[in-house]
């Protein structure tokens, strides 16, 4: 039988340790008023060069829904909150711009992103809460996952289409500023709050 060096243990545990790490490093949740430089953009293919032919974002910002939980703990718990998640993974976010003034336009889009997608991850909490039941099915979730996102992804597409991936500065101002006031409608859906039971009339 093969016996694994000592070392060689050691060493794969720290690797494991420090590869762990780095990707808890490039996992960005949302907070308010996060502001993004090109560093937020790792992948290998982030360019800000005269040679780009085309301006290019993927923001890698997700909003991930996961939790474990027994079926007792599933039949009791109404609060979702935390299992809901707004996230920038740096590692698979891209960005190209041909200059400094497209970079600006970009990295402003990608702010208004990452508050849009929060504003997302306020409704989808909130659609949890309000429709989950005692003996809700454990994919009770999903037609309210997939509705908001569908949602958030055509309104995102819509506003860099219509500003121009964000040249039109006073057009994304405006829109940016509607999600910020919204995300302040929906303060009882933030990832750390315990929204208010609606009493019985």
């Amino acid at each position: 039988m093969f016996k694994c060096p000592q070392w060689l243990f050691a060493t794969l545990l720290v690797f494991t340790f420090f590869s762990f790490v780095r990707a808890q490093e490039s996992r960005q949740e949302w907070i308010n008023n996060y502001e993004f430089s090109l560093a937020d953009f790792k992948a290998a293919t982030t360019k800000v060069d005269q040679e780009v032919s085309n301006l290019y974002l993927q923001t890698g910002i997700t909003i991930e829904l996961g939790f474990q939980m027994t079926n007792i703990e599933f039949m009791f718990t109404k609060n979702f909150n935390d299992k809901v998640i707004c996230i920038l993974d740096k590692n698979t976010a891209v960005l190209k711009a041909q200059n400094k003034a497209q970079l600006t336009w970009l990295l402003r889009l990608a702010s208004y992103d990452f508050d849009l997608s929060e504003l997302y991850a306020r409704k989808i909490r909130k659609e949890l809460f309000e429709n989950k039941k005692a003996f809700s099915n454990a994919n009770f979730f999903q037609p309210y996952y997939s509705k908001m996102i569908a949602e958030r992804n055509t309104i995102s597409a819509q506003l860099y289409d219509a500003s121009n991936f964000g040249a039109k500065e006073e057009l994304l101002q405006k829109a940016h500023q509607k999600v910020r006031e919204e995300l302040k409608e929906y303060s009882d859906y933030c990832k750390e709050c315990k929204p208010k039971k609606r009493k019985k009339k």
